[in-house]
């Protein structure tokens, strides 16, 4: 009886230690996504500012 109690104590605590490690796997793949949808933002509004100067400068300038 006393073996078996120190087997589910050895269970208990791998399966812990899987279940964080599966946890932080899966962090760090949410953190390149995120990372990701900013540059994608970022390079669209950099993308929308220059298109609306490119179209004030033509709009000001005679052709």
């Amino acid at each position: 009886m006393v073996e078996n109690i120190g087997m589910n104590q050895l269970v208990n605590v791998l399966a812990k230690a899987l279940a964080l490690s599966a946890v932080l796997m899966l962090n760090g793949c949410a953190v390149i996504t995120v990372a990701d949808a900013a540059v994608s933002v970022a390079a669209t509004v950099v993308k929308t500012g220059v298109n609306v100067a490119g179209a004030a400068i033509n709009a000001a300038l005679p052709d």
